[in-house]
């Protein structure tokens, strides 16, 4: 890679970042956090239930035997 292709990637890259992309403002960001925050959670207690759920069970296999 020559240095004018790098040169050439770096302005191109700024420009897009600058002018194509569109950024969230700071109350979507806000929104967006919150709804993966509290979906976190609910799979985490999902996760959390299900492996209880199954120690119970293997415990309970366990002492048949």
């Amino acid at each position: 890679m020559s240095k004018i292709s790098i040169v050439n990637y770096v302005k191109e890259s700024y420009t897009e970042l600058m002018q194509k992309v569109s950024w969230p403002t700071w109350n979507e960001l806000q929104s967006s956090a919150i709804v993966v925050s509290i979906a976190s959670l609910i799979i985490a207690l999902v996760v959390f239930l299900m492996d209880k759920s199954f120690q119970t069970i293997l415990n309970s296999f366990y002492k048949l035997f």
